[in-house]
């Protein structure tokens, strides 16, 4: 355990979330002691913290278990995440195609357990071509479309998208960088939030950024998270970059922009998925938060985005053995 803080980001990170929990319960508290707000808001706050409580250890501790642990988590991640969203849409029915998309998240695990990037790449086109040719022998070209339609973008966000944050964790200094983007994403839709109400009607007129799509996204809110997103990745990032080319403060800054706009959009992608079928969360399992879908959708363009970016600039995991399982 004693490597896994090893990084002064690691330690920054972890320490700072801490302090963030402990400020909330007193924030809440107070506000309840004091009467504030109505109880039903404050009911969600509580309910909201208590999520968190649940959720950060879940989120921290595979990460800072090792590789295995954390490998392990994204894959069962995706596959919760498939079961809210083969409910949400109907894919449930479809049980020959959930599985194959099931399986396919599973091989895309394996692979990067593996650490097996060639295998880890091909099983992309590979799964979205069993799931186009699992059901033809059923004989049933009603609906073919819809359910291959739909059970390919799961696999792709759900399988492919997630699985870019499991194969960080082939590198060897993969803890402090997923921390980053674990706390990064969670705090850009804190900034979001909060630059919304505070400044939203103030700046911009209280412009609606997608009104169609999330009435209460605002202009000034996203502008607002991609400052202090961006901010707060480049300076994390220049610590856990240091000496290498991608530390450059132009890359930083990119990386810091390409976070907050990845993970904004992961979130209105979610949003206009929920606004086509008719709901307001992904499922319940998180209260105060709705789905587990719902609270790690940034993710889903965030992990491939800066996946490539590093890699391209810098490699992930270069040097180290390869095919741990199958060589």
């Amino acid at each position: 355990m004693s490597t896994a803080f090893a990084h002064p980001v690691t330690q920054g990170i972890v320490l700072a979330t801490g302090a963030v929990l402990l400020l909330a319960a007193l924030a809440i508290g107070a506000m309840t002691l004091l009467g504030r707000g109505t109880p039903a808001f404050r009911r969600e706050l509580w309910l909201r913290y208590g999520s968190w409580l649940v959720l950060l250890p879940l989120m921290f501790g595979p990460v800072l278990l090792g590789r295995v642990w954390t490998i392990g988590a994204v894959t069962l991640l995706g596959l919760l995440c498939l079961g809210e969203f083969a409910r949400a849409t109907g894919l449930f029915r479809e049980y020959l195609t959930t599985a194959v998309v099931a399986l396919g998240i599973v091989a895309v695990g394996f692979a990067a357990l593996d650490n097996w990037y060639r295998l880890f790449v091909a099983l992309w086109p590979l799964t979205t071509v069993v799931i186009l040719v699992a059901t033809i022998p059923l004989d049933r070209p009603a609906g073919y479309i819809q359910r291959n339609a739909l059970a390919i973008f799961a696999f792709m966000l759900l399988g492919v998208g997630l699985g870019h944050l499991g194969y960080m964790a082939n590198d060897p200094g993969y803890r402090p960088l997923v921390l980053m983007l674990l706390a990064a994403v969670a705090l850009n839709d804190v900034a979001a939030f909060t630059f919304g109400k505070l400044l939203g009607a103030r700046l911009f007129g209280g412009r609606k950024l997608v009104p169609n799509t999330s009435p209460n996204k605002t202009v000034a809110g996203a502008l607002g998270a991609l400052c202090t997103t961006t901010a707060l990745v480049a300076y994390l990032g220049s610590l856990i970059f240091a000496g290498t080319p991608m530390a450059h403060p132009a890359l930083l800054l990119f990386l810091g922009v390409l976070v907050s706009v990845a993970g904004q959009c992961g979130d209105l992608m979610l949003s206009s998925i929920k606004r086509d079928i008719g709901i307001k969360d992904m499922g319940a399992a998180l209260p105060g938060h709705g789905g587990i879908m719902d609270r790690f959708n940034s993710l889903l363009l965030v992990a491939p985005a800066v996946f490539h970016l590093i890699n391209y600039v810098v490699g992930i995991g270069e040097g180290q053995p390869t095919r741990l399982i199958t060589g």
